[in-house]
């Protein structure tokens, strides 16, 4: 399949599914209304749209890689989390060394890095972290004097190193998953297609009925709805958004 296909939907490729799933869900609850209305909207096409929703979903997340994604970002966080310690560390000793170095912790970087690591920000991190280690290796005699210890350089050299390969990884996962779907596009306007069905049936059925259960089949409101929950749960850095169950 070409790796130009247009997409005829407009939202992120991961969001689709999950739009499809809130839509499959008030398809059920309405289905003998839908049935009514056509007999090509029956339980078979309710079967066979989950079915393409499934497919989606393994296209833009597959399951393997999404827990091994989140296993990898929550590393990256562990790792941030136990680098404030040693950050607060390495200011203290900074501090006593006001006399011979000629730097504030603000000047050292550290302020820009703890905001990163409060922000859970990777790539801040990652950063402002090698622009740290820089400078403890040009002061680390003054900062040997106040007890700044080899091992807990070691322990920031670490982090960095950690901090650095597990975001690649990310990037790299990303990245392939982005030119597979790219070049399985049709699949997902296939499902989009299935989707405009049933969206534009709802509101032919609820129009002038149940304002509310228009909103229900309105694209724009379940995808705020979908970046609603997304937000809610703090997705990100290669995570997913939690897709609706019945």
């Amino acid at each position: 399949m070409s790796t130009n296909t247009p997409r005829t939907y407009n939202c992120k490729d991961e969001e689709l599914p999950v739009i499809c799933r809130y839509s499959v869900l008030n398809l059920k609850r309405d289905l003998n209304g839908f049935t009514t209305y056509s007999p090509k909207l029956n339980g078979e096409f309710v079967t066979v749209y989950e079915a393409k929703i499934a497919e989606a979903e393994e296209l833009v997340a597959p399951e393997a890689e999404t827990v091994e994604m989140k296993k990898i970002t929550n590393r990256i966080f562990s790792t941030m989390s136990d680098l404030m310690g040693h950050v607060n560390h390495l200011g203290g000793y900074i501090e006593m060394a006001n006399g011979s170095i000629n730097l504030s912790t603000a000047d050292f970087g550290l302020s820009d890095l703890r905001r990163g690591i409060s922000e859970r920000d990777p790539e801040k991190v990652i950063d402002r972290l090698k622009d740290v280690n820089q400078k403890v290796v040009r002061y680390k005699a003054p900062l040997a004097e106040q007890g700044f210890t080899d091992a807990l350089q070691e322990k920031m050299v670490n982090a960095y190193v950690s901090l650095n390969a597990d975001r690649q990884t990310q990037y790299q996962t990303l990245s392939n998953r982005q030119a597979l779907v790219q070049s399985n596009v049709g699949i997902l306007n296939s499902l989009y297609g299935q989707l405009t069905v049933v969206l534009k049936t709802g509101k032919i059925l609820f129009d002038r009925t149940d304002p509310l259960k228009v909103k229900e089949y309105t694209f724009t409101e379940l995808k705020k709805r979908v970046r609603r929950v997304s937000k809610n749960n703090g997705k990100g850095n290669g995570e997913q958004p939690e897709t609706p169950t019945a």
